[in-house]
């Protein structure tokens, strides 16, 4: 079950280590065990990664975008055809059922390099006709940009934040979350096989402190990070500190609103797959499933069915449905918001233990968990649990359940299900939330903006979005005639 890489940093076009950094053992969330160790960046590794896209930017920024895209284009079609491998060490590094990975990590990271790699040489300025002089703006690289990434989705988020990125003509040095280092240096492999000139894309692993330390460095530009809100309060405060650009996706605790008139089986699918998938562990789940009284006993007894029969186990095993949490710390987490549940008045439809799995005593597993007889002042309708914990609440009216919806700090996602069209549309337009489904759930096409309202964050990943936040706008005056001066 070892998954030791050449070594722990990714920098200039090759693999580089000190072992004076702290360590970082990798844990595989399914049997506890260590399956490698790196070691966290010294001051020496981050200036050497910084330097490297310092002096590789400039170059690459004045290639014709379409060049660019070329590179990208050739790493999407390696990231496809490596796809099973790549699976495979997104399980390990993450505990994610395979048949997830498979489907939903190195596979979208692919869709954004595509999908920027055609877009950039499209994304141009404006003409301004001024009558007689005119105008014009230029979209210009910001230069060495700063990604910091999330645990539940690696591949997936360095491929979302390196895309427009490098499409833009900046470099990226990006610090994996040290739960789960090992993609990225995958992905980093892939883009010097595909082309991209050495110092384009670093990675750097390592704790906070790393994280800090590239984004106070007086050469980056910019910091996009994938965490908690924590995280990106203390990372924006830093960041504006220094007048960097910065962008923010980070948690929430989003609303899916179920009308009587919905698709039974759809509905409680979507709630599913938004509670449920990578193990609860996604940061636009609709953990708040509102669900109006008329559906809501029906609703209930086919969701307890339906969740019951969720096969949890080995994650390697294609039939698996449902791996294990990320680590220890997260699963006492989420074992403490369950008990919590139950002590503040929370009914236990389904789930809340952990489960007997020969062979994987050691992992993190809980079971799917539904929680019914949920008020809106409970914890667990008010925090995030980032686990597969669903509070199901009722409902009588459309402007009470938006209202009580919107009663939240967070405003990333928000989803509906309505046979009713115009309710849906009507609906959506009222939630405060940045991503919203009508009869669906949790997707995420690169085509689409993704980010948050309020505290769920800034900017927009994604979509021609992404490319204006990894770009300053120059604007320029072009005199036609004479001076006009009155000296």
């Amino acid at each position: 079950m070892r998954a030791q890489p050449n070594a722990s940093h990714y920098i200039n076009g090759r693999f580089v280590d000190d072992e004076r950094g702290a360590p970082i053992p990798v844990i595989y969330p399914a049997t506890g065990e260590t399956i490698a160790t790196l070691h966290s960046a010294t001051p020496n590794i981050v200036e050497l990664a910084v330097e490297a896209a310092r002096a590789a930017q400039p170059a690459w920024a004045r290639l014709k975008p379409v060049e660019r895209g070329r590179i990208l284009r050739r790493a999407a079609d390696l990231l496809r055809a490596r796809n099973d491998e790549l699976a495979r060490l997104e399980t390990l590094d993450t505990g994610k059922a395979i048949q997830e990975t498979l489907v939903a990590d190195a596979a979208s990271a692919a869709d954004a390099l595509e999908f920027f790699a055609g877009a950039v040489p499209t994304y141009n300025g404006e003409l301004v006709d001024l009558g007689g002089p005119f105008g014009y703006t230029r979209r210009e690289a910001l230069g060495v940009c700063v990604g910091i990434g999330a645990w539940n989705y690696p591949i997936q988020i360095a491929g979302w934040k390196s895309a427009p990125a490098l499409a833009m003509g900046n470099a990226m040095v990006f610090k994996p979350s040290e739960n789960t280092p090992l993609s990225a240096l995958a992905l980093a492999e892939i883009y010097s096989e595909a082309g991209l000139p050495d110092g384009l894309f670093s990675v750097v692993q390592g704790y906070g402190d790393v994280g800090a330390a590239l984004v106070q460095h007086p050469v980056t530009a910019k910091v996009s990070v994938t965490g908690s809100v924590p995280t990106g309060k203390r990372v924006m405060s830093l960041a504006g500190s220094l007048m960097k650009h910065a962008t923010m996706e980070l948690g929430g605790k989003s609303p899916l609103i179920v009308f009587d008139d919905a698709d039974l089986e759809n509905a409680i699918g979507g709630a599913m797959l938004g509670n449920f998938y990578s193990s609860g562990q996604v940061c636009s789940n609709g953990t708040r499933v509102f669900v109006q009284r008329g559906l809501h006993d029906r609703f209930l007894e086919r969701l307890a069915e339906r969740t019951k029969k969720i096969r949890i186990g080995d994650p390697l095993d294609p039939d698996t449905q449902m791996g294990p949490l990320i680590n220890k710390a997260q699963h006492e987490k989420v074992l403490g918001y369950i008990e919590t549940g139950r002590s503040e008045g929370g009914m236990l439809v389904c789930g809340g233990n952990i489960p007997s799995l020969q062979g994987f005593q050691g992992g993190f597993f809980i079971e799917p968990t539904v929680f019914s007889n949920v008020r809106d002042d409970m914890t667990i309708a008010r925090e995030e649990i980032f686990g597969p914990v669903m509070s199901v609440l009722a409902f009588d009216d459309e402007d009470e359940v938006v209202a009580r919806a919107n009663d939240t700090e967070f405003g990333l996602a928000a989803g509906v299900f309505t046979r009713d069209l115009p309710r849906a549309h009507r609906v959506v337009g009222e939630l405060q939330a940045g991503a919203c489904w009508i009869n669906a759930y949790n997707l995420t096409p690169v085509e689409l903006p993704f980010g948050g309202y309020k505290q769920s964050g800034i900017g927009r990943e994604n979509a021609l979005a992404a490319l204006g936040h990894y770009s300053q706008v120059k604007s320029v005056y072009v005199e036609m005639g004479d001076v006009a001066s009155p000296y």
